[in-house]
């Protein structure tokens, strides 16, 4: 219970949402989806119980997300599920409590706006934004305030973060929509193409968790999965390999690979060099896929790492930010200008 002035740090992610209370830890781990009754507007359950009601729920009732590709895509439901999400945290705080928030370094001016906008009418006192490259640096133990040039990337939920870290900032970093959320896409479509199946986001998550690879395993895994066949319209039970994950994945794997060249080839050489060195430190969900780093390893040659907690990484290194939190400028970074000014 908190009854002074709490400083939290929060991971605001397309597929879920990290608090961490100075001098608690992560004090809540939510899916970011929000149950609302559609002719009332009022708002049922937020977090997991709301997630537990996707592609479930009667007429009436709706399962959004409203965080996509890492910034707000429907500011009064993220409103509402933040203010519900700092109450469990804050209920016994007699202080508003100031709060560091992680963006994308892809933010615009506006989001910017929004996400601020948003967290303070949810009921925070002052809000910090906290590019999420500096965020998984911090949080994988790395210090960035050397002039020593570091490459984290964070595969999320909705958006993938590269970025190349130095002097406590980001010298260069690209932000595709190529995460979580595609992978999935991939296995749906993949199971459909090649097995004439149709099966669900969820059943195509769980897949990806038990099964899912970007590398050939030494040990070619199976699993069983149920959908509906496209033929005859009836139930369907289908035998999946790990070999086959990695054809399916192969596309969005791609796309990340070429953003982790595109930062490279922008990169200084001084830099280049340092990373050469550092190697590569991977985070976020979907780098638990297995053979991620090895797949990135092979295709830069540079050593890559994925760090001990790659879902909470960047949540722990906002956390570490509070303590600085009075050195760190309140409100907009304007990070769409500073990245403007860096590419002329």
């Amino acid at each position: 219970m908190l009854f002074f002035e709490s400083d939290i740090a929060i991971d605001l992610g397309t597929s879920n949402v990290l608090a961490y209370v100075r001098g608690k830890g992560i004090a809540l781990r939510e899916p970011s989806v929000v149950a609302v009754d559609k002719t009332t507007g009022r708002l049922l359950k937020a977090g997991e119980e709301a997630q537990k009601m996707l592609g479930r729920t009667p007429a009436n009732i709706i399962a959004i997300h409203p965080i996509a590709a890492g910034v707000i895509s429907d500011y009064d439901m993220t409103v509402r599920m933040m203010k519900e999400f700092l109450s469990r945290i804050t209920s016994f705080s007699l202080f508003k409590p100031r709060v560091i928030c992680c963006v994308p370094s892809s933010v615009t001016g506006v989001e910017e706006r929004a996400i601020v906008d948003a967290i303070i009418e949810a009921g925070a006192r002052k809000v910090y934004l906290l590019e999420k490259g500096v965020a998984t640096a911090t949080g994988a133990g790395i210090d960035i305030s050397r002039p020593d040039g570091h490459m984290v990337i964070d595969i999320g939920g909705g958006t993938t973060e590269v970025a190349v870290v130095s002097l406590g900032g980001v010298a260069e970093c690209e932000s595709i929509k190529t995460a979580g959320s595609e992978f999935d896409e991939a296995i749906v479509k993949y199971i459909r193409r090649k097995h004439n199946v149709l099966i669900g986001a969820k059943t195509a998550e769980e897949i990806k968790l038990s099964l899912g690879c970007v590398y050939p395993k030494p040990e070619v895994g199976y699993e069983e999965i149920k959908g509906r066949c496209l033929v005859t319209g009836m139930p369907r039970t289908i035998r999946v390999s790990s070999s086959e994950m990695v054809e399916a994945l192969a596309e969005p794997c791609m796309k990340i690979l070429e953003a982790v060249h595109m930062v490279l080839e922008r990169t200084p050489p001084e830099l280049v060099s340092d990373i050469s060195v550092n190697g590569i430190v991977m985070s976020g969900g979907g780098s638990l896929l297995w053979g991620f780093d090895k797949l990135v390893a092979e295709r830069t040659g540079i050593p890559t790492v994925v760090v001990d907690d790659p879902l909470s990484c960047a949540a722990y290194g906002a956390g570490r930010r509070l303590l600085k939190i009075d050195e760190m400028q309140e409100g907009m970074l304007n990070i769409a200008r500073r990245r403007q000014l860096r590419e002329r």
